[in-house]
């Protein structure tokens, strides 16, 4: 997720020149065809393309809702997580062996805590062990995502080993879904404290209900995750907005035509060279705005991969570990995640 305010004028330069860069071309293609080649049948009127261009600014503009509406969602799912997570370490301290007797009290207490903490950063992999980034990623993605890789944190065992105990991670790493079987040995622990004496029944039912509301939490991330976005809306948007992106020069003609004519009948054709800027301008311009609005959308879509645009779900996981672990008592905390290069993982 992008951490600054502003994009950059570099990095918008970046993005404008890639995706500009072939309409133009396309534009200077289409005027010597007509100007030098003399194929007027190019000529197309623009009342038709600007029609086909309002279309697709209505439909790119669903498309765009709809994955931003994706995002939010992830971000709503997220911060779900952080405030259950609050909530399950205050019931932790405040519930487990209240009377205070035991002299396991704090170990118990740090294991709950800790396996809960192995739990968000086990979801948050599970989330990216899937990414679209895998195949065939753009040269600018590869660039970035090799640039940042170590700020990336993909490494299972680097990630899950500090809160799990050395049997208990040999045992749920080989799980189809580890998460699932964390939460599911939280609820166990409950029982097995319950039928020890050291935690009261009625404690018990409030915390399954926190455990119960990370599944929750855990199914809606997953289904955003294993539902793609409707690939109907995706694909023809962007089908749509390159025949419109084609068409455009087409009806450039329509505007320029008449003085490019005038000028070659005046004098030479040369003399129709200098209305290639204006034209060419008006081309750019006009592609590079409905392709980055149909890049946007697609660059939503999908909230747990590595984009520059998804939830920070490294951020969040290490903010949950400061917040659970001072509660615990702890005074040698995790660093902030900072943002690389104005995005944060």
């Amino acid at each position: 997720m992008f951490q600054t305010r502003r994009i950059s004028r570099v990095r918008v330069l970046q993005f404008a020149v890639a995706t500009a860069l072939p309409a133009t071309l396309w534009g200077f293609v289409v005027f010597v065809l007509y100007a030098i080649v003399g194929l007027d049948f190019l000529r197309v009127p623009f009342l038709p393309v600007a029609t086909i261009g309002t279309a697709v600014a209505f439909y790119v503009g669903f498309k765009n809702n709809a994955s931003y509406d994706r995002f939010w969602e992830g971000r709503k799912i997220w911060g779900g997580v952080v405030n259950t997570s609050r909530s399950w370490a205050v019931a932790v301290l405040s519930y487990v062996d209240a009377s205070g007797e035991n002299p396991d009290t704090a170990a118990t207490k740090r294991e709950l805590v800790y396996r809960h903490l192995a739990w968000t950063n086990a979801l948050r992999l599970q989330l990216r062990r899937s990414s679209r980034f895998f195949h065939q990623p753009s040269r600018g993605t590869k660039r970035r995502l090799d640039r940042h890789d170590d700020h990336m944190r993909n490494d299972w065992n680097t990630e899950i080993a500090p809160f799990l105990d050395p049997e208990e991670l040999a045992e749920v790493t080989p799980k189809v879904n580890p998460a699932t079987h964390l939460v599911a040995t939280q609820g166990q622990q409950l029982a097995q404290l319950v039928e020890h004496g050291r935690l009261d029944m009625f404690r018990q039912i409030e915390m399954m209900a926190l455990l119960t509301e990370l599944y929750t939490l855990q199914g809606k991330c997953e289904r955003i995750k294993n539902t793609p976005f409707p690939r109907q809306y995706a694909e023809y948007s962007r089908i749509f907005t390159r025949v419109f992106v084609f068409l455009v020069p087409l009806g450039m003609l329509d505007v320029f035509g008449d003085h490019i004519r005038q000028a070659q009948d005046l004098a030479t054709t040369r003399d129709a060279w200098p209305y290639v800027v204006p034209m060419l301008l008006a081309c750019t311009l006009v592609s590079w705005v409905f392709l980055t609005m149909e890049g946007i959308g697609d660059s939503s879509e999908d909230p747990f991969e590595r984009s520059m645009n998804d939830v920070p779900m490294n951020a969040l996981c290490i903010a949950i570990e400061r917040d659970l672990r001072e509660l615990l008592g702890e005074t040698e905390l995790p660093p902030k995640e900072v943002a690389v290069d104005g995005i944060l993982y």
